[in-house]
């Protein structure tokens, strides 16, 4: 429990889009609740916000491992989008310390970034923030000691195994790679947030500055 409004439930094992797929699932289930007021996925995770406390979290608990385990994937199909990237440059300063990290050259970094079909798993951390499943391995880049204090929102940017792009401009650990027009979040805009959870999303490059 956090408080006694909501509950957290942790999905074992790694970050996978199979493991995201039973999050989305359990979504469903724990919504049709009568004393849950709202259900927010996260990554590997999911929290329960509570219109009323619950007489017995333990139970509640319990329901949601039953639940777990038997529970098949539930498949979202969201919108399709196409991200032009400027990659590097002043607002990709950190693709050179990735390829460093990665033993790739700059090059081979971008062509394995604009491969993959990412999905959005989770929106949240900041407003708009899509978190994204699909990114090559060989990619993974540990976040910055010493975070960006002023990274700007349309940063496209790689954070230990995941790829994002920062939706507020801001202080940012990840690192910067490239940069993108499109806006992530709007509060004039219906929806606010571009992304939601199924969509999918590929990066293109529009330049490149080394």
């Amino acid at each position: 429990m956090i408080g006694t409004s909501a509950m957290l439930f942790e999905a074992p094992g790694e970050f996978t889009l199979a493991c995201q797929r039973r999050i989305w699932a359990l979504m469903d289930v724990a919504s049709m609740r009568a004393d849950v007021a709202e259900v927010m996925p996260g990554v590997t995770n999911l929290m329960l916000i509570f219109s009323t406390p619950p007489e017995c979290p333990d139970e509640v608990a319990a329901d949601l491992r039953r639940a777990w385990d038997h529970l098949p994937e539930k498949h979202i199909k969201g919108r399709q989008f196409d991200i032009g990237v400027r990659y590097g440059g002043e607002l990709g300063h950190d693709l050179a310390s990735v390829a460093l990290h990665t033993g790739l050259s700059p090059h081979e970094v971008i062509a394995l970034h604009q491969a993959p079909v990412y999905t959005v798993c989770a929106v949240g951390s900041v407003p708009g923030f899509g978190y994204l499943h699909g990114l090559d391995p060989r990619l993974a880049t540990p976040r910055k000691t010493t975070p960006s204090l002023k990274m700007l929102a349309g940063t496209v940017t790689i954070g230990g195994p995941q790829a994002g792009i920062s939706a507020l401009t801001g202080p940012n650990g990840w690192n910067s790679i490239g940069f993108t027009d499109l806006v992530m979040f709007d509060p004039t805009r219906q929806p606010p947030a571009l992304f939601a959870v199924g969509d999918t999303l590929r990066f293109r490059a529009e330049s490149i500055e080394l």
